[in-house]
């Protein structure tokens, strides 16, 4: 009785949320006993409708990066508007540290590719693919994005893999070695990474590397700039957007006139940013969508004092939420809404699947990336007013 309440409660809460067309949350995954974090995942669409969320689901004690993780599933029959209640383990902890940050893909071909890290060490933690020809059903065992003779610290964000109108796989990269000391020891990562692209030509079956790889510098050219976690899209003139996760309060973006083998310098955006990625969509009406950390409107951040390479803006907030549209490729955006408002959230590492009229979006929401949410979001609300009618945030808890 107590469970067909709770649904029915359940039911009511998204009936009258899509009446009034505005966001609902309709998942949470918060960290528990044996459970300390639940991060970074994936939708994909199955040809019969059903909607799967695949994340990184930590074990034990240990909520870090290196900490233990295997990839877990939860599904949807109606839209995204309910999901499964208990995970189902997609799979198993395959690295000596972790696997984790997933990205799903429906390649031209058909079959489902999904990619992830495997985490062993400092040294070496790689993308792999496995791929599905049965909806997700089976996988095959995972084939490397990386060879062996190559392998180093590469960081590739959940949600990230894309497939160009040319049929070209592309993976962005980041690749931060291990810096030796003058002794020989080793050193710490290189943090400020070097971008890197990851291509197949052959739907996923090989792989190798794009022939630019490049460290970021400032405008003037005499400081190294800090760019990780990159993600790309294609634009409309057949080149390749990249844009990049910073320490200089804003995104970077670079461009590719042939299919991400070489690009453009890199230069600072339009995005204003803390240290948190963005993730950027193609809409199926063609416009852009952004979800990205746009902290210039909060007077917290327009004070001198909290501001600059090393501020608390910079480092330790990645709030708020906030959501835009883009109808000129990224040059400009508009109706800018604040989804999250919470000065206190953790709002990052975003996934996006449109279906029918509404989008889902996955993130990481508090507890420094232990408490991952999924949010239903219409389409009408997201061509709504600009951000200065709601700031603050939609949801403001």
């Amino acid at each position: 009785m107590i469970t067909s309440c709770i649904l029915l409660a359940a039911a009511l809460s998204t009936c009258n949320a899509e009446a009034m067309n505005v966001p609902e949350r309709v998942l949470e995954l918060p960290s528990g006993k044996n459970n300390p974090r639940n991060s970074e995942g994936d939708f994909i669409r199955l040809k019969d409708g059903r909607i799967l969320f695949v994340y990184s689901h930590y074990t034990g004690t240990n909520a870090a990066d290196h900490g233990s993780a295997h990839l877990a599933m939860r599904e949807s029959s109606d839209g995204g508007r309910t999901w499964t209640g208990e995970d189902k383990v997609v799979v198993e902890n395959e690295g000596l540290q972790n696997v984790m940050s997933v990205s799903l893909l429906r390649l031209n071909d058909g079959r489902i590719a999904l990619f992830y890290l495997v985490k062993n060490s400092i040294l070496d933690c790689c993308p792999v693919v496995r791929i599905s020809s049965d909806e997700a059903k089976t996988w095959s065992k995972p084939i490397k994005c990386v060879s062996d003779g190559e392998r180093d610290y590469y960081v590739l964000n959940n949600a990230r893999a894309v497939q160009l109108s040319c049929g070209r796989v592309v993976l962005p990269v980041c690749r931060h070695s291990t810096e030796k000391k003058a002794n020989g020891k080793k050193g710490a990562l290189d943090e400020k990474g070097v971008i890197r692209t990851l291509i197949s030509d052959d739907n996923c079956a090989t792989w190798r590397f794009g022939k630019d790889s490049f460290k970021t510098m400032s405008p003037s050219g005499k400081l190294r700039v800090t760019t990780q976690e990159p993600g790309v899209i294609e634009l409309k003139d057949g080149r390749v957007m990249m844009w990049m996760r910073t320490m200089e309060n804003m995104q970077y973006v670079c461009y590719s006139s042939d299919r991400c083998e070489t690009w453009t310098k890199a230069v600072p955006w339009n995005l204003n940013s803390p240290d948190s990625p963005a993730t950027v969509k193609r809409l199926s009406n063609g416009d852009m969508v952004a979800f990205w950390n746009d902290h210039g409107a909060h007077p917290e951040y327009k004070d001198p004092a909290v501001v600059g390479p090393h501020s608390r803006w910079c480092n330790g907030h990645r709030t708020p939420l906030t959501v835009a549209v883009s109808k000129d490729e990224g040059r400009t955006w508009i109706h800018r809404r604040d989804l999250e408002g919470n000065l206190k959230g953790w709002f990052c590492y975003y996934a996006c699947l449109e279906t029918d009229g509404v989008l889902l979006l996955g993130y990481c929401a508090k507890d420094n990336l232990r408490h991952s949410r999924i949010t239903r979001i219409p389409l009408s609300w997201l061509y709504g007013p600009d951000r200065e009618d709601d700031l603050g945030g939609f949801f403001r808890d």
